[in-house]
């Protein structure tokens, strides 16, 4: 199989090209090296083994031509992105032009070059909006919702908040629409919070992993510098790690018959939840070492709770996450004191 990624030497992308490498898959790379942590994602890919690299920028038309036309990929992971909510506020054009019209050339690519490549794309929970409109309960160290208390399926309407909502949740209908108007074999996953190796953390994306970093920094600090939170820390989400993301793609590729045109919230579920407040928890207990932190005003338009209902995916493709949270924030710690301490 021809694969190629986009976004490929990201957090995600380099753990799917990894497993690409096990496999023996014919892989191609295409992603500009902006983000925090590609270019050492790049190197470590070139220690696993033998692919392609395209330099390219997906808000260019050209080059996303380029590189579905040479390459004629048999299946292609779309994780390109911007990701930060705060660079989607402070630049919305931006933001826009990687996540929306960027995956609009990609789509554009497919059609006109490799129309039978199966595309799966990275999309977000942020398209169901804030959720304000359900019921929940303020416990001690958490929200809970009470209209869905193991979580959200796919059945609850879209609602683009902020620009980084309106960006993923364009580019999400116009994977879908694809499938209906032009047959294109597209299938959308709405990920909860992600996780895991390879994950290079800043303050404003990849929130798991900073956490742990700050949690590590602390842990070594004679004279303790707080980090901020936003809101009271009660905010609950699931977390899926990124090992039980890769089984996830590559099992829907084994059955692509069964995806065209559809989309999957994934995450790890409730038993994987975790407010802010009981991920601290579980820090202390790693670190031996009290966090300490700075509360600061809520984000606009950011969900109590997110925890996502995996039953259409567990169903089609017989897929459950297997890496528990305590596991998983372990496992983020060692590879971050390795790594980035």
């Amino acid at each position: 199989m021809k694969l190629l990624i986009t976004g490929g030497c990201g957090f995600l992308g380099s753990n799917l090209a990894a497993e690409a490498l096990r496999r023996g898959e014919d892989l191609v790379l295409f992603d500009n090296l902006s983000s925090r942590g590609a270019i050492n994602n790049l190197q470590w890919l070139r220690d696993q083994g033998t692919f392609s690299f395209i330099h390219g920028d997906i808000r260019n038309a050209h080059d996303v031509m380029r590189v579905v036309s040479n390459t004629q990929p048999d299946a292609i992971f779309h994780l390109v992105g911007q990701v930060a909510m705060t660079t989607s506020i402070a630049n919305p054009r931006y933001d826009f032009e990687v996540n929306a019209m960027g995956t609009i050339n990609l789509l554009e690519a497919a059609r006109f070059h490799s129309p039978q490549a199966q595309i799966i794309y990275s999309s977000t929970n942020k398209v169901y909006g804030d959720l304000e409109e359900y019921h929940y309960r303020e416990t001690a160290t958490r929200y809970e919702c009470l209209d869905f208390p193991k979580g959200f399926d796919e059945k609850i309407p879209l609602e683009f908040c902020s620009p980084y909502g309106c960006s993923k949740g364009a580019a999400d209908q116009y994977m879908l629409d694809y499938a209906r108007i032009f047959e294109l074999p597209t299938v959308v996953l709405r990920h909860s919070s992600m996780y895991g190796g390879r994950q290079f953390p800043s303050f404003d994306q990849g929130w798991v992993s900073w956490f742990c970093y700050q949690a590590l920094e602390q842990k070594k600090q004679s004279l303790v510098t707080p980090f901020t939170i936003a809101g009271n820390g009660k905010q609950v989400r699931d977390l899926l790690h990124g090992d039980d993301i890769v089984r996830l793609y590559y099992a829907i590729i084994d059955k692509n018959e069964l995806t065209a045109g559809e989309a999957f919230n994934i995450g790890g579920g409730h038993d994987a939840s975790l407010s802010l407040l009981e991920l601290f928890a579980l820090l202390e207990s790693i670190t031996g070492k009290k966090l300490a932190y700075e509360k600061l005003t809520p984000r606009a338009s950011d969900q109590k709770v997110f925890i996502a209902d995996c039953s259409k995916v567990k169903r089609l493709f017989g897929w459950v996450p297997q890496i528990d949270s305590r596991t998983g924030i372990e496992q983020m710690c060692d590879w971050i004191q390795k790594n980035l301490v």
